[in-house]
């Protein structure tokens, strides 16, 4: 078990792409329970790591995202946004934030967020006044949102794995990613006096929000259409991901007239290449899942969070600390197919319910995607704007700060994930 820990460790530390690394351990570490023989059920390992249907979801979901991320539909996004709270003091911060909610619904994924917003909020900001740094670090903040507020694919795969009701996660994340809106707002809002943020614009009128509403109302119906065909019972999560497919070629096609054989061409294989990377990923940590049940490895773990303490705060809080440090360092998908069968069930001991267990987890990850030294966020951030990762990171803290105090008040109340699914009985 030591040899197969400085592998993993050790190819993550040099770089090394995630799903090599995990597929390397994993082979490392049978090859020591059992000799090359055990090869032979490597492929039936990697094929039964797929064979979950529910995840048929999530190349729907990211191909809907690229087909709305390719018809305009960011810039009427970014107006309507501007038009609701972009008279306030530092304005476009707070639209970035607003927007971030809107584009939520379209994405599902916190680095495509900071893409689109990296190259369109970040130059407005900067032009109206605005440290490029701080620009980014607000953008990388309301990133996270995107994986958070339903569709996401995060949740998709910790549905799928741990037979949790999808549709229930996708209410339970609602409150939480709306709350962490609330709170860089609310860091905004007190920190626009020591960052010298800009005056916002002047108050638009009730035509020029309604313009702006106007302009972008069918995306801003993707998400409703999404969660509300799955709450009720009409689709299931597959079938609502379908729908979004053709909800969004008929909004492209009909509505923005963006719709031609270049954007469908890209968005098939940006689709592609984002499932491949995912699929592999997971593929390839069934093995090492494989290896870690054979030796007893969860129960370990357990046995060592209960060493410490059999209170359930302080076993909640270690786990919430053990997921945002291995955030820091590791692939989000990867822990997440890695960690989550282990520490579910110690959740599950200390009475907290598989879905709100769920949020916790997810929320702890996404933060995590704007922490260095592996942030993916940062990172995009910085190709994109050109700026700095440790000066984006410096800008950052705050904003960790409140989502973090954001992750302990879900993880301590249980009503703010569990009242929506609880609601429409999910």
């Amino acid at each position: 078990m030591t040899l197969v820990g400085v592998l993993f460790f050790g190819f993550l530390a040099f770089g090394l792409p995630v799903g090599i690394v995990l597929g390397v351990s994993g082979l490392v570490g049978l090859y020591l329970m059992g000799g090359g023989r055990v090869f032979l059920m490597v492929p039936e390992r990697m094929f039964a790591g797929l064979d979950i249907f529910p995840f048929i979801a999530m190349p729907l979901f990211i191909l809907a995202g690229e087909l709305m991320n390719r018809t305009g539909i960011t810039d009427s996004l970014v107006r309507l946004a501007t038009s609701l709270v972009g008279w306030f003091r530092g304005g476009l911060a707070h639209s970035n934030m607003i927007a971030s909610v809107l584009f939520a619904g379209i994405t599902g994924s916190a680095t495509a967020d900071a893409a689109a917003f990296g190259n369109t909020f970040v130059p407005a900001m900067v032009k109206a006044g605005y440290s490029r740094a701080y620009a980014c670090a607000v953008t990388a903040a309301g990133s996270i949102i995107g994986p958070t507020i339903p569709p996401s694919s995060i949740a998709v795969v910790y549905g799928s794995i741990m037979s949790v009701s999808i549709a229930g996660l996708f209410a339970a994340a609602i409150l939480p990613g709306l709350l962490i809106c609330a709170a860089c707002m609310a860091v905004i809002a007190v920190m626009a006096d020591r960052e010298g943020l800009p005056a916002g614009t002047g108050r638009p009128s009730l035509r020029e929000i309604g313009h702006a509403l106007s302009k972008s109302v069918g995306a801003i119906l993707l998400p409703v259409f999404i969660i509300g065909s799955i709450v009720t019972g009409v689709a299931t999560p597959t079938e609502a991901a379908a729908l979004s497919v053709a909800y969004a070629l008929l909004l492209g096609a009909v509505v923005y007239r963006s719709i031609n054989r270049d954007v469908l061409y890209i968005s098939l294989v940006r689709t592609a290449r984002l499932t491949g990377v995912i699929f592999l990923i997971i593929a390839t940590a069934s093995i090492l899942s494989w290896w870690m049940a054979f030796n007893q490895i969860p129960q370990m773990v357990a046995s060592a969070i209960f060493a410490i303490s059999t209170d359930p705060s302080v076993v909640i809080a270690l786990i919430i600390v053990l997921l945002l440090l291995v955030g820091m360092v590791m692939d989000n998908s990867a822990t997440l197919l890695v960690l989550v069968p282990v520490l579910v069930p110690i959740l599950d001991r200390v009475g907290m319910d598989p879905v709100h267990a769920g949020i916790v987890i997810i929320l702890s990850l996404n933060i995590s995607l704007m922490t260095p030294p592996v942030g993916a966020c940062l990172f995009v951030l910085a190709s994109v704007t050109g700026e700095k990762v440790e000066a984006i990171a410096r800008k950052l803290w705050p904003y960790i700060l409140a989502e973090v105090a954001v992750l302990l008040l879900v993880a301590y109340w249980p009503a703010v994930t569990m009242s929506l699914p609880r609601l429409f009985d999910l």
